[in-house]
């Protein structure tokens, strides 16, 4: 009997796991942009009318909002027209697997950066998003959409440049912005020479699960924050550990976590 309902629903339990898998990645690569503020303003809009229709008999508008339906489609598309071409872009040029290799020479990068930057004492401020979108602190700075690479950020930092001021936001690769105002932190508890840059980083690893890279102005430390954390007076091996496990070594509570962090350590 069990088998017989088995074969008879089967369908409808692959359609169900693929549609939730959809949505599920909808929801995640929309957080955190204006355009998900946007969709929840309509949503509530709709829904509000909806109620206000049915509750009052009011036809014209049950009408009008049930033509609407019809363009919602049309609506999705123009509103999210930028992240739908990013999301199309990557998943033209890359693949699971080569995700892994992506994000260590990312570290490569932050440290060789952080090395030099520390070096020559300059300060700089770098956030790399993770699960939690940042998208909407990103396009308030300037936005550069440009690949990750040392000479840019070399550039970026540079003192007096236009865009030293403020941080960097990394997301998988590429730089998304610059010039970002993050928040500071309200902990009272962080030592009094702890400067504006690492309240900043405190800030944002208190409100998002980025990694924030801080090197500091006056002394040259390198610090790293995260998840309430603050990692500091790093060096370069110290620094590259700490990244590759919290960038590379990522959350595997999902199964495209365990998927990857098996592919790693069979890599390595």
């Amino acid at each position: 009997m069990d088998f017989e309902l088995l074969q008879r629903h089967w369908r409808s339990g692959v359609e169900i796991f693929v549609l939730s898998l959809v949505i599920y990645f909808i929801l995640r690569f929309i957080r955190g942009t204006r355009g998900a503020r946007v969709l929840l303003g309509l949503v509530l809009l709709l829904l509000l009318l909806t109620v206000i229709s049915q509750a009052f008999a009011l036809r014209t508008i049950s009408w009008l909002l049930g033509h609407f339906f019809a363009f919602i489609v049309v609506a999705l598309v123009v509103i999210f027209q930028p992240e739908l071409r990013r999301a199309l872009a990557e998943v033209g040029s890359q693949s699971v697997f080569l995700t892994i290799s992506r994000e260590r020479d990312v570290v490569d990068v932050l440290v060789k950066t952080a090395l030099s930057f520390s070096a020559r004492k300059i300060g700089a401020l770098i956030a790399i998003e993770r699960e939690i979108g940042v998208r909407g602190t990103a396009e308030a700075g300037a936005v550069l959409d440009a690949r990750l690479s040392y000479e840019l950020l070399d550039q970026i930092f540079f003192p007096n440049s236009p865009l030293h001021d403020g941080g960097v936001i990394v997301q998988n690769d590429r730089i998304v912005s610059a010039a970002c105002i993050f928040p500071l932190t309200q902990r009272t508890d962080l030592a009094k020479s702890v400067g504006t840059r690492h309240r900043a980083a405190m800030g944002m690893a208190e409100e998002t699960d980025a990694v924030l890279l801080v090197i500091s102005e006056e002394t040259g430390n390198i610090s790293v924050a995260c998840q309430n954390e603050l990692y500091q007076n790093l060096d370069g091996e110290q620094l590259h550990t700490l990244l590759t496990r919290l960038l590379v070594g990522v959350p595997r509570a999902s199964w495209i976590g365990k998927l990857r962090g098996m592919f790693a350590s069979r890599k390595a």
